[in-house]
C-alpha cells in the first residue's frame, strides 16, 4: 500500500470532522438565535410598559420605545392617589390568604389521595382533575349566584373563595407525595404519631420544593386576577390592583400612561417573589414533570 493511499482516507476523515463541526456550530448558532428571539418577545411587553409609564399623554401613541421627553409625573400621580395603596393592600391580603389556604388544603388532600387506600379514591382524583378542563368563564355565573345567595358580594371572602383550593395544586402535591417513601410514614405511625402529625412533621418537609412552587403560582395568579374580582366587587374600596387600574381614565379617553405606571409598580412584589424563589420554581416544575 502506497503512502498516498494511506494519506487519502486520513484527509477524508479530517474533512468529515470539519463538516460535522461546522454543522454543530451552525446548529448552536440557530439555537442561540431562537432563544434570543424568544427572549426579545418576552421582554418587549415589559419594556413597552415601562416606556409608556415615562411618557406624557400626548406621546402615548408614539411607537418610539424611548420617550422623547421622559417624565416621572405619572409615578408621582399614581403614588399620591390614595386609592392605589388601598388596591395594593386588597391584592396583598387576597393573594397571601389564598396562598396559605392552598398550601394547607391542597397538600392535605394530595397527601390523603396518595397515602390512604380507600374505595373511590381514583374517582375522587379524576373528579378533581376534571375541574382543570372547565374554563373559568363557565364558572363565573355559578360563583356569582353562590356569592349573592350567601351575601359575599363586594367582600374579601367573595373574591377569595373560588381559589381557596385548586385542582392543579392538589394534583401537584399528590405527585410529589408519591416520592415520599411509605417506610417513613409507617415508621412515624409506629412511633405513635397520628395522621395529621405525620402530614405536618414528616411529609411536608420532604416536599418543600412543591410547596414553594405552588405558593408562587397561587400568589402570582391571585395578584394578577382580573375577571372574577371585577365581577364580584361593586365599590372602589374593594377593588384589586388590576381592576382599579382599569378605571384610570374616562369614557372619552383611557389614561394608558397611568395604567402602565400602576402596572409597573404592581410588578415589584411579583419580581421580588420570583427572584427569591426562582430556584424552587425550576426545581419544582422539573421534578413534577419527571414524576408525571
Amino acid at each position: 500500500m502506497s503512502t498516498t493511499e494511506i494519506i487519502r482516507p486520513t484527509a477524508t476523515a479530517v474533512m468529515a470532522k470539519k463538516s460535522i463541526s461546522a454543522n454543530r456550530n451552525m446548529g448552536q448558532i440557530l439555537r442561540w438565535l431562537v432563544l434570543f428571539g424568544g427572549g426579545v418577545l418576552m421582554v418587549m411587553p415589559i419594556a413597552y410598559m415601562i416606556s409608556t409609564s415615562l411618557k406624557w399623554p400626548h406621546e402615548v401613541y408614539n411607537v418610539n420605545l424611548i420617550p422623547v421627553e421622559p417624565t416621572l409625573d405619572n409615578y408621582m400621580f399614581v403614588l399620591e392617589d390614595g386609592r392605589f395603596y388601598m388596591w395594593f393592600i386588597n391584592s396583598g391580603i387576597i393573594a397571601v390568604l389564598t396562598t396559605i389556604s392552598n398550601l394547607l388544603f391542597d397538600s392535605l388532600v394530595g397527601y390523603t389521595l396518595c397515602k390512604f387506600k380507600f374505595p373511590g379514591r381514583t374517582i375522587v382524583f379524576i373528579a378533581i382533575l376534571s375541574t382543570l378542563m372547565i374554563p373559568t368563564e363557565m364558572l363565573v355565573i355559578p360563583w356569582y349566584l353562590m356569592s349573592q345567595s350567601f351575601g359575599w358580594l363586594d367582600s374579601y371572602w367573595g373574591i377569595m373563595f373560588p381559589g381557596l383550593m385548586t385542582g392543579f395544586g392538589t394534583f401537584l402535591m399528590k405527585q410529589f407525595f408519591e416520592t415520599v417513601p411509605d417506610d417513613f410514614i409507617e415508621a412515624a405511625r409506629i412511633d405513635g404519631l397520628n395522621e395529621l402529625q405525620i402530614w405536618w412533621t414528616v411529609a411536608l418537609p420532604l416536599v418543600k420544593p412543591a410547596l414553594a412552587a405552588l405558593a408562587i403560582f397561587v400568589f402570582l395568579g391571585n395578584w394578577t386576577a382580573f375577571l372574577w374580582p371585577l365581577i364580584v366587587t361593586n365599590s372602589t374600596e374593594m377593588y384589586t390592583i388590576p381592576v382599579g387600574l382599569s378605571g384610570f381614565g374616562d369614557e372619552a379617553d383611557v389614561a394608558w400612561e397611568l395604567i402602565m405606571t400602576g402596572a409597573a409598580i404592581s410588578t415589584i412584589p411579583t419580581l421580588i417573589v420570583f427572584l427569591i424563589f426562582q430556584r424552587f420554581i425550576i426545581r419544582g416544575v422539573v421534578m413534577a414533570g419527571l414524576k408525571g
